[in-house]
């Protein structure tokens, strides 16, 4: 039986029992190619079985596992094409909403962006994975909420959650913290120097060479 934990905080029991799947998978408690009963999972989580079955149709609707039907979920194995179109998805956002936040972001949100970065730079000084990923998140987020995008921001959000299930952070292929902070900053002065066009190059800079390196790790991963 797999070791499964309800995480805390999420907005609902159906988010929480789609993280729990996804940590499973991230820590190798569920494999591909292996079928899961909707009835164990409830019982592992400590739930009924609507919110598992909530949960898991979400994850299936992002391709992320398939309901058998009469049996319950498999795990689906990750594909670096998967990878792929998200990063496409995030280019067609992400680098036009900078250029949006250098241009018109207030000076508040501005103030916000470069504590995020900060919070990046001093959880990489410490070698601190659980910190420094969370301030990853802030930053992205908040660049393209200063562009007024709050819909592109829950978008981006969700795709990120479908990459951290696709296969471990580009940490794993040889990329420090410190290098992937040090990505960040021109983005960043950009933004502060309110200068689009940097801003926007910079944000194009930085998500293509981490899709290539996700995309070149899930490619050398051997076959399930």
């Amino acid at each position: 039986m797999p070791s499964l934990r309800l995480p805390t905080g999420a907005p609902s029991l159906a988010d929480a029992v789609a993280q729990a799947v996804r940590d499973g998978v991230a820590s190798g408690e569920l494999v591909p190619d292996r079928t899961y009963s909707v009835y164990q999972l409830a019982e592992l989580l400590g739930v009924s079985r609507s919110p598992v079955r909530e949960g898991l149709l979400r994850l299936a609707e992002a391709g992320l596992v398939a309901i058998r039907r009469n049996r319950g979920f498999s795990v689906l194995p990750p594909r670096a094409h998967d990878v792929e179109e998200i990063v496409e998805i995030r280019l067609a956002l992400e680098p036009a909403a900078a250029r949006k936040a250098a241009t018109g972001g207030t000076d508040g949100e501005h103030a916000a962006i470069r504590v995020a970065l900060d919070a990046m730079a001093a959880a990489a000084a410490r070698g601190d994975e659980a910190s420094f990923w969370p301030a990853d998140r802030a930053l992205h987020d908040l660049l393209l909420r200063a562009a007024g995008n709050g819909r592109a921001a829950a978008i981006v959000a969700q795709l990120r959650a479908t990459t951290a299930l696709l296969g471990p952070p580009t940490t794993a292929s040889g990329r420090t913290l410190a290098e992937i902070h040090a990505e960040h900053e021109p983005v960043v002065a950009a933004v502060l120097a309110r200068d689009g066009a940097a801003a926007e190059a910079a944000m194009r800079t930085h998500l293509e060479a981490t899709g290539a390196l996700l995309v070149s790790h899930l490619r050398a991963r051997p076959p399930h």
